[in-house]
């Protein structure tokens, strides 16, 4: 099944709208965090740094995970073209598949330190709410949509299985990455399959150990898989500190700042 490029960047671009809207005004009503340090000050520079990288990946990778995709079909490309499978089926394994790739990337750019001097600038926010989801130094979002056009010339997903993973990857990331409040209920049925705002929240902690734990972007099930899931902060989430301890000025907050921080060694 083939999507209009135009079409597809529409769709996409409105989900991503939504939701990002949807969710700062829930976070708003429903806060989990007080929030210390002014939101239009750190809006500004998440949302600026976030519209710094869609320009340049249009710019640097004129091919989207979507087009490859669509050349993969055409030629038979990738595993899936090699074996008949249900399209219930495909469609289930391309969407695993492709977060398990995004799992393990986002652990080795914890484990090798010059991915980790980029992802930091991630991990550096002293908050965390919705825009904490779109925060990402333009090295790590390049580098990431190379590993992404591996895996999917790799394994040959259909076009619509790639574009609902990107449609599923940006929504769950903002909110995962929200101040919002869900009752304990809620959160505990939900990180059976997703990744809560409470569960990823353990992971931008300024303690080594838990930044080192909770890697999932849209599942639960490979932390739980591979040892890096951890519950709860040790100090709450009401208490815990945000972010790495040597990036806390307030100057930090400006762009220039976040586009230097991984030639910076304090």
């Amino acid at each position: 099944m083939g999507i209009d490029q135009t079409f597809e960047t529409i769709l996409r671009l409105s989900v991503f709208l939504t939701a990002l809207i949807a969710i700062a005004v829930l976070e708003a009503i429903y806060p989990r965090r007080v929030m210390r340090i002014p939101k239009v000050l750190r809006w500004r520079t998440n949302i600026g740094i976030s519209v710094v990288n869609q320009i340049l990946s249009r710019l640097v990778i004129p091919v989207s995970a979507t087009a490859l995709a669509i050349v993969c079909a055409e030629r038979g490309w990738g595993l899936l073209h090699q074996v008949a499978l249900p399209s219930p089926f495909e469609f289930a394994f391309a969407i695993i598949f492709l977060d398990f790739i995004i799992y393990w990337q986002h652990r080795l750019y914890h484990l090798i330190p010059v991915l980790w001097r980029f992802h930091r600038m991630h991990h550096a926010d002293t908050e965390f709410d919705v825009t904490t989801g779109i925060r990402f130094h333009p090295v790590s979002i390049l580098l990431s949509a190379l590993i992404k056009l591996g895996a999917v010339l790799l394994l040959g997903p259909s076009v619509v299985s790639v574009v609902i993973f990107e449609i599923l990857l940006n929504a769950t990331s903002l909110f995962n990455h929200s101040n919002l409040n869900l009752p304990s209920y809620v959160d505990r049925i939900l990180r059976r399959i997703l990744v809560t705002p409470d569960m990823h929240r353990v992971h931008h902690s300024t303690l080594q150990d838990e930044h080192s734990h909770n890697f999932g972007f849209n599942f639960t099930w490979w932390d739980f898989l591979f040892g890096s899931y951890q519950a709860q902060p040790t100090n709450g989430h009401t208490d815990m500190c945000i972010g790495l301890s040597q990036f806390r000025g307030s100057s930090e907050i400006r762009i220039r700042k976040l586009l230097t921080q991984p030639f910076r060694n304090e």
